[in-house]
């Protein structure tokens, strides 16, 4: 029997990037029973190119994706892009490629601006905008604050929300969090060293955490442009004893890294769904993160663990006061927040809705066991103490 053939567009499998992993999960899930799964890779990570290959690159890659959407008989191109400039532009090639073709076209969008803020409300540009995101049979995205802007920004377009899901079996042995009162609060952060991670808030969190008599060790894994600043930054707040930079990690040592911390730390200005969230849930950490992307879908504050304002150094101190008080309300969140990547945010979840919409655009039999599982939202926070006020605060 001939699978249909599902063209998926991404950045290489091996980069280091949430698009990358997401595509790897798909590739590695039960879709390649149904569907002969085929990725064109698109975009600088994981290249290592000069201006003149980049050059060469943009040129030829439309021509070559036109060429393999003919030569493998391709029924559906899924594009995976975001709402910034660089991937909106490069990816609406692919986009009138695909349709010229006579491709269905699923277009994922992982995050970034929301539609009416892109072009800062400009007519024209956001016209074109709005006609651009009109071309794709289907548009995907990971939130329902997404979901509610896209909706009301292209009525007429089919939008649906899909969040991201993990493989949680690498985390089911990692222990709920049991952290002694006398011992250091161990704090972890994973993912790109980028200032848009809010990790120079991370370490004036760490700081001031010290006047409301914290005790905490953190662990930085990752790395990116902003790594030797926020070293120099470490030494001049005076953490650096306390904080270890520990480079990127990946597969059993990413596990072990959770299995000996208590809180994950993500304060970040802007997400889509990412993966470093659902990791540390599955691994049962609690969550320090801001309310961007479509974090708010996954975590409640006071259940799964704090909520702060993104640029906020005072508000990571004052949640870490909570949670180094806490011990025992630290442990609850752990099963919670494990729970509710089990139940909501599984790769088989996640795959079984792209199982769905990839056989109503194929004209395809859908595949048995498939099912429209929606995520349920997160439950209602529990009511929180209030927080301890740094020295010198004012009532």
């Amino acid at each position: 029997m001939n699978h249909p053939v599902i063209l998926i567009l991404g950045p290489s499998r091996a980069a280091v990037s949430g698009v990358s992993t997401h595509l790897n999960l798909l590739m590695d899930s039960g879709l390649a029973e149904d569907y002969e799964l085929v990725h064109f890779q698109v975009g600088s990570e994981g290249r290592n190119e000069g201006a003149l290959g980049k050059l060469l690159r943009l040129v030829v890659s439309p021509f070559a994706l036109a060429a393999t959407i003919l030569f493998r008989h391709v029924a559906l191109v899924h594009i995976n892009s975001s709402l910034n400039r660089r991937a909106y532009w490069r990816d609406l090639a692919y986009l009138f490629v695909a349709k010229a073709m006579g491709a269905r076209v699923l277009y994922q969008v992982h995050g970034g601006k929301l539609p009416l803020e892109f072009f800062d409300g400009r007519a024209l540009p956001t016209g074109f905008l709005r006609w651009t995101l009109n071309l794709p049979d289907v548009v995907v995205v990971l939130a329902q604050r997404e979901l509610r802007a896209y909706r009301e920004f292209i009525p007429e377009q089919n939008v649906v929300v899909i969040p991201n899901g993990i493989d949680c079996r690498p985390f089911a042995a990692v222990p709920t969090v049991n952290a002694p009162a006398d011992k250091p609060l161990r704090l972890l952060f994973v993912g790109r060293l980028d200032r848009a991670k809010g990790l120079y808030e991370i370490l004036q969190g760490m700081r001031l955490a010290t006047e409301l008599g914290v005790d905490a060790r953190l662990i930085v894994a990752g790395s990116g442009p902003e790594e030797d600043r926020l070293k120099r930054y470490a030494q001049a707040l005076g953490v650096a004893p306390r904080t270890i930079f520990a480079g990127a990690v990946f597969g059993r040592d990413k596990v072990k890294l959770m299995c000996g911390s208590d809180v994950m730390l993500l304060p970040s200005y802007s997400e889509g769904l990412p993966y470093a969230l659902l990791e540390a849930m599955a691994a049962g950490l609690p969550v320090i993160a801001t309310a961007v992307g479509a974090i708010p879908d996954v975590m409640s504050e006071g259940i799964h663990g704090c909520i702060v304002p993104p640029r906020d150094g005072r508000a990571i101190a004052e949640a870490l006061a909570l949670l180094h008080g806490d011990r025992e309300k630290l442990s609850w969140m752990s099963r919670a927040a494990r729970r509710r990547i089990r139940a909501a945010f599984s790769i088989e979840r996640c795959a079984s809705e792209f199982a769905l919409q990839y056989a109503r655009l194929c004209g395809h039999a859908v595949v048995a066991g498939a099912v429209n599982a929606s995520v349920a939202p997160p439950p209602r926070p529990a009511a929180r103490p209030a927080p301890a006020r740094l020295t010198g605060e004012k009532e």
